[in-house]
């Protein structure tokens, strides 16, 4: 790309420079023809942009008049006109134009215009139908008025799944080695150069079976599933109507908390019934199945 937009700017200095040239030119002809014999290069710049200038603003009137009557090129009326508006007297041209010490320079060579690199060009450009001129402007690129997708649909593949996962899985592997190289302490395979192949350094423990004893975090969330679950299951027996006349433990513990009589006292029975109030109720575990 940058070589691209170096040759793209020289390419338009270089247009730029040759229309310069040539206006210097003119000027050095009309200063020999009023009588100079030298000049000083200052004088020749300033009189060159004055030129340059007044030339410019002549074209851009003409082209403003020509859009004003809906046309794409200005024509010799356009450019009578912007004179006639700067002030300048057209009718002394022609005698201007046959004058007898007039100079003739021989024309600058042709050079075509640089060509601006488009910054995105995609799809081919539709072309005009029918009903409109040939000498209206082009249409711009299909994907600028054309809608185009910019996402594509996940990949449903098993293989490509795997794959990609895999690949993901790899590389988050390869980064953490990479950091904890960088981080810790490391060994390498050549004693000449350190930083080439770094492995992690093992770190010896004093007592090397403690691992293996002590239970790991799945066996520990194993046990905690499995005494939640057994309360769980504790908790429905004793919550199950007519629990107290079964044979299970669960309603023979019941029932020797009971009092002598077999029956609660009423004002404590009239407490519990009394309470309908769902933040009060005892806190119930979900079921948590396991897995056989």
């Amino acid at each position: 790309r940058s070589s691209s937009g170096k040759s793209s700017s020289s390419a338009a200095e270089n247009y730029q420079l040759a229309r310069r040239r040539t206006l210097q030119v003119v000027v050095s002809s009309l200063l020999t023809e009023s009588g100079f014999e030298a000049s000083e290069r200052a004088a020749v710049e300033s009189l060159t942009e004055m030129i340059q200038s007044y030339i410019s603003e002549v074209g851009r009137c003409a082209k403003a008049y020509c859009e004003h009557t809906a046309r794409t090129q200005p024509t010799l009326s356009d450019v009578v006109v912007t004179l006639v508006e700067m002030g300048f007297n057209v009718d002394t041209l022609p005698v201007y134009a046959k004058r007898s010490q007039r100079m003739v320079i021989t024309a600058p060579p042709v050079t075509n215009p640089p060509v601006v690199p488009r910054a995105l060009t995609a799809g081919q450009k539709r072309t005009h139908p029918h009903h409109i001129p040939s000498h209206f402007p082009d249409f711009p690129d299909p994907h600028t008025y054309i809608k185009t997708p910019t996402f594509r649909e996940p990949v449903s593949e098993y293989q490509v799944v795997r794959e990609k996962a895999a690949t993901q899985r790899r590389d988050v592997e390869r980064a953490l080695t990479r950091f904890m190289a960088k981080t810790g302490e490391t060994q390498s395979l050549f004693k000449d150069d350190i930083t080439a192949f770094p492995l992690i350094a093992a770190r010896p423990s004093s007592i090397p079976y403690l691992s293996a004893l002590l239970p790991s975090e799945l066996e520990l969330q194993q046990l905690e599933e499995t005494d939640s679950s057994e309360q769980d299951d504790q908790t429905d027996t004793e919550n199950t109507p007519g629990g107290i006349g079964n044979d299970e433990p669960g309603a023979d513990k019941e029932n020797a908390m009971l009092p002598q009589g077999g029956t609660l006292p009423q004002g404590k029975a009239s407490e519990e019934n009394l309470i309908d109030n769902p933040y009060l109720r005892p806190v119930k575990k979900p079921k948590v199945r396991r897995k056989k």
